[in-house]
């Protein structure tokens, strides 16, 4: 079949490939994509399994502390808060030498935080599998978890990326959703692990016990049915907030769920299935009935209903094409992703290649038509700048800054992906004065001193120099206000603005995450979806590096002000 004619240029295809399905291009890479041909390239990162990688390897290599299963993690770095807990259940009084670990224990879960962090930056930098690190990026945000969900949390995000979400980015949702499902970072987070049947409902262990006791009232307990995992299941994980699902399908679906929790959290222990929590008496969800005497096999055929949902199919390709394409993507388009779905089985590799051959992907009208998060911006300067992977705290630091601390976004909705969100006149200003930064040489490895372009044009005059500049940093295509602004050198807010740009920037409404904040547990609440930040931790080495990003930056001249006004420019803010 002939391939469907696209509005966008050769080098505009190839820019819109590594702007979507990449961090964004790197010196070269432009050239490169169009050597081997667009569509070939798509294919190939489609099938992230058959490239070599050996960044990413040298990348995990460096993040020691990451290294391992949560079980072996916690018995290396215990968390703080937990090991004070067991000194005052056994009565001990705490020495001089006791102190001293305490505080080694304290710096270490800021290290370890801190890796967690730097480790998904400099990835996504690094990363020849740019497609799988996207997706990857997008399932996090999608299934999201929260750092500060007790101090267990941190010991098990690793193991989350790298063996729950990442090997099934380009598998059956269904595979993903169950992942998800058994992994005790989610069951942490929404509470699940604490679960059980209420005082109304006989479990699985009492109903083996007595068999004809079905229908006759359980024993009395205190309560513990949590809803939390349920409602988040049908609302952000699966059928939507408009799915058609009742309170009652949500109390049930809480119902299937009973009895998977985690194994000892405490020493880092896997999902484990408790039949003696399990809710075992019937129930029905989405009009479908689960029979009575059940255990694990309610929760899985709940996963198989709510990912065989029609409702399921329009959320998720719906949210794949916002992400993908535009903020408000074509009936036409997330009609078409649908009927891949449902012809797959949720086979999200081939939803994504329907998104991204689709004429739609190539349109004009999707040509920068999104807006980059703090994340996007800070991995696409490091790229564009040809900067080396940076495994110190320092780039993290200033998705951070931008607003968007990594594993720090407290509700379960996870963050934004529209224009609307993340763009108003503070954000914008933060965003040029990141672009001053990289210009002053503060993004690690993001040197104008000895970016390769900048010795072949150090001596040319300054429009010779803006014309190099938007060609490498912006494609070639720029509005004439943005090159009135490169060639002048004013800032694009004012003379104002231009003052604040040597002062701290204003931070966002959210923190920097430090594993220095002593939470409980299991007691800490579920967390509220209206966004509130938790209270403001002592500074770490992230919140440490974050405030020195934008401190006192020097007047910039020449080629680092234009690079530093092109890398704020809103042809290089939108993806």
């Amino acid at each position: 079949m002939a391939a469907l004619p696209r509005d966008l240029t050769e080098d505009q295809q190839a820019l819109q490939v590594l702007n979507r399905l990449a961090f964004g291009p790197r010196p070269g890479d432009v050239a490169a994509v169009r050597a081997v041909g667009v569509d070939r390239w798509i294919e190939q990162q489609l099938q992230p399994e058959s490239m070599a990688d050996t960044s990413a390897a040298r990348t995990e290599a460096a993040f020691a502390l990451l290294a391992g299963s949560p079980a072996e993690l916690m018995e290396r770095s215990p968390p703080p808060a937990i090991v004070a807990r067991q000194m005052q259940r056994a009565g001990d009084v705490p020495t001089m030498d006791d102190s001293a670990r305490y505080r080694e224990m304290q710096r270490t879960q800021g290290q370890m935080v801190a890796q967690l962090q730097a480790s998904r930056v400099a990835r996504a930098v690094g990363t020849e599998r740019q497609l799988e690190a996207v997706m990857t990026e997008f399932w996090l945000n999608h299934f999201n978890v929260f750092i500060q969900k007790g101090p267990t949390m941190r010991h098990y995000l690793a193991s989350y990326e790298r063996d729950v979400i990442r090997p099934h980015v380009f598998g059956r949702f269904r595979d993903l959703l169950g992942a998800v499902a058994h992994s005790p970072a989610m069951m942490i987070y929404l509470d699940n692990a604490q679960s059980m049947a209420d005082s109304t409902h006989l479990t699985q262990l009492e109903m083996r016990a007595r068999p004809n006791a079905l229908g006759r009232p359980a024993p009395r307990r205190r309560a513990g049915l949590n809803e939390n995992y349920g409602r988040e299941l049908l609302e952000l994980h699966t059928l939507g907030v408009d799915g058609g699902y009742t309170q009652q399908d949500v109390i049930n679906v809480a119902r299937a769920f009973t009895g998977w929790t985690v194994d000892q959290p405490a020493k880092g222990g896997p999902f484990l299935f408790r039949p003696g929590m399990h809710d075992a008496d019937a129930k029905q969800v989405l009009g479908q009935l689960l029979p009575p005497g059940r255990g694990i096999e309610d929760g899985e055929e709940v996963l198989d209903i709510v990912s065989d949902h029609p409702a399921t199919a329009r959320f998720i390709v719906r949210k794949l094409a916002v992400r993908l394409v535009s903020d408000s993507p074509s009936e036409a388009l997330v009609a078409r992703a649908i009927t891949t779905w449902r012809r797959t089985h949720g086979d999200l590799r081939e939803v994504v290649r329907t998104l991204v051959l689709s004429p739609e992907f190539f349109a004009r009208t999707a040509w920068r038509a999104k807006v980059k998060t703090p994340f996007e911006v800070v991995v696409s300067a490091a790229r564009a700048m040809g900067a080396p992977v940076d495994t110190t705290p320092r780039s993290a630091a200033a998705v951070a800054q931008l607003g968007q601390p990594l594993w720090g976004h407290m509700a379960p909705n996870g963050w934004p992906d529209q224009a609307r969100d993340w763009m108003n006149t503070g954000a914008i200003l933060n965003r040029i004065n990141f672009g001053f930064a990289v210009g002053a040489n503060r993004l690690p490895g993001a040197s104008t001193t000895n970016w390769a372009v900048a010795r072949e044009i150090a001596q040319s005059p300054r429009a010779a120099q803006v014309d190099r500049v938007v060609l490498e940093l912006l494609g070639g295509d720029v509005s004439p206000d943005t090159r009135e602004i490169l060639n002048t050198g004013a800032h694009p807010l004012g003379d104002a603005a231009a003052q604040q740009a040597s002062a701290p920037a204003p931070r966002a409404d959210t923190t920097v995450m430090n594993a220095n904040a002593n939470v409980s547990v299991n007691a800490d609440p579920m967390p509220m979806r209206n966004g509130t930040a938790p209270p403001r931790p002592a500074a770490g080495p992230v919140g440490r590096a974050g405030a020195q990003l934008f401190r006192a930056l020097p007047p910039l001249s020449g080629l680092p002000q234009i690079v530093a006004l092109a890398i704020g420019s809103p042809e290089f803010q939108r993806r």
